[in-house]
């Protein structure tokens, strides 16, 4: 098992947070560049 510090990490492209890997993004992380859906969302109205 991995520790939380031990993830991949990213920069939100709408917020500036960083965030860390999910499983649920394990098949595309390579893609992932929101944080929340909350930050997506506000990403397309811009």
């Amino acid at each position: 098992m991995r520790r939380k510090g031990d993830l991949p990490q990213k920069i939100c492209a709408a917020c500036g947070r960083p965030f860390v890997w999910r499983k649920k993004w394990a098949g595309d992380w390579a893609a992932v560049r929101f944080c929340s859906d909350r930050c997506r969302a506000e990403a397309r109205r811009k």
